[in-house]
């Protein structure tokens, strides 16, 4: 949630957190879009330390929980603060066929799976995993033979059993139902504001080529204003927005998207906006190594963590198959190795070890602006796997969807 601008004091704190900056890798640190930024890293290891201990009072008291003190997620949106908009669905493109955010002429949707569709570098259930397509992700089909078809799916090119997809016309009919609007950010490190002005406070940075399912697209000042009631915006906050009448001067120009399970606002100058299906991703199975430093419990921890993906959301959960938040989950993982991590991301990071060269089961840690609200789990190969949101479950994102502000290692 936003709330952290209900008071004057987060401010203060923001301040604070941009003065110097935290060894993240250098792609972390590209300035943002839409008038260069000095320094987008972000100090954070105090406040987190503080938070951990509980000594940062405004927050952290108010998310005490339970007879054991352990610490439980913030409250977050679970609502729409209003009706959410109706959903024109996608154009027809030249060739009839449905648009969409991929190339295909013929169209396949894995919808006949609970969670995810393993996608094998040969068609045989020997053949190696090389990526997975969560529950409605779409790819384009070049053949079926023997039960199974070959795919593409974004970067990710294989066999699925053909069984468990929705192929060709059909497909295209349930991709009306199933797709959804976004944005697909179209330059690197492009701030995202928490109002719709570019004197609005940086909610976040998001990385070129990342999509963001959007919220509203036509935005009217009632529905700026839901979403700070919803969001508890403080007044501060919009006065350094410039106020109602340059938020409503400027907001024709912005688009409020959902990043993870909270709201913001991103510029239309920077973003393509398309009806999109969910695509493969590319996994692979990290092995315990000498040579790369991969311990055997790092490489155990994040295959343990790939079986649960497509999974639900649920706010303030931490049930690896019947829903949790993201803190929830990787509160989860690491219990299952015998680690006890505190039921809160900022807390989390608190109590884990900054470091530059992120390795498998590390975290990475993202801010809203004021605090951390956000964890994942690396799991190699530049992605991580989280639990972002209740329509996409537990999934898997490049590490740099939203820039990280700490990387933590868990402390033996």
């Amino acid at each position: 949630m936003m709330n952290q601008w209900k008071k004057t004091g987060a401010f203060a704190l923001a301040g604070m957190m941009l003065v110097a900056a935290v060894a993240i890798p250098s792609r972390a640190a590209i300035v943002a879009t839409e008038e260069p930024v000095e320094g987008a890293n972000v100090v954070i290891d105090r406040y987190c330390v503080e938070v951990a201990a509980g000594t940062l009072a405004a927050e952290a008291s108010e998310a005490l929980a339970g007879t054991d003190n352990t610490v439980t997620e913030a409250p977050q949106a679970t609502a729409a603060p209003t009706a959410a908009p109706e959903q024109t669905g996608p154009n027809m493109n030249e060739d009839g066929h449905v648009e969409l955010n991929l190339n295909y002429s013929c169209l396949g949707i894995a919808n006949k799976v609970d969670t995810y569709l393993n996608v094998r570098k040969k068609p045989s259930k020997r053949g190696k995993i090389v990526g997975k397509m969560t529950k409605n992700s779409g790819c384009h089909v070049y053949n079926v033979k023997k039960g199974w078809a070959k795919i593409v799916s974004g970067d990710v090119k294989g066999y699925v059993k053909a069984s468990y997809m929705t192929i060709d016309e059909e497909a295209e009919k349930l991709a009306t139902k199933v797709g959804r609007e976004v944005v697909e950010i179209q330059t690197d490190s492009l701030r995202v504001r928490a109002l719709p002005t570019t004197d609005a406070p940086i909610y976040s940075i998001i990385s070129s080529g990342e999509e963001f399912k959007i919220k509203e697209s036509n935005l009217t000042l009632d529905f700026v204003k839901s979403i700070i009631k919803t969001e508890k915006i403080s007044d501060e906050a919009i006065e350094r927005a410039g106020g109602f009448a340059n938020i409503e001067a400027n907001m024709n120009q912005f688009v409020c998207i959902y990043v993870d399970d909270e709201y913001a606002f991103v510029a239309k100058e920077f973003v393509k906006e398309q009806y999109s299906l969910k695509r493969a991703v590319k996994v692979k199975t990290v092995h315990s190594s000498k040579k790369s430093g991969i311990s055997s419990g790092q490489a155990s921890i994040v295959e343990y963590a790939k079986q649960f993906l497509g999974n639900p959301y649920v706010w303030g959960g931490s049930s690896l198959t019947g829903g949790t938040d993201c803190s929830g989950f990787t509160m989860s993982l690491y219990a299952k190795y015998g680690h006890s991590l505190p039921h809160n991301a900022a807390a989390q990071a608190g109590v884990t070890r900054s470091v530059s060269s992120p390795k498998p089961g590390d975290l990475f840690f993202y801010s809203n602006g004021s605090r951390i609200n956000h964890v994942a789990m690396y799991i190699g190969g530049g992605m991580v796997i989280h639990a972002s949101n209740p329509t996409d479950g537990i999934k898997i994102s490049t590490a740099y969807y939203r820039h990280p502000v700490k990387i933590g290692r868990v402390m033996n």
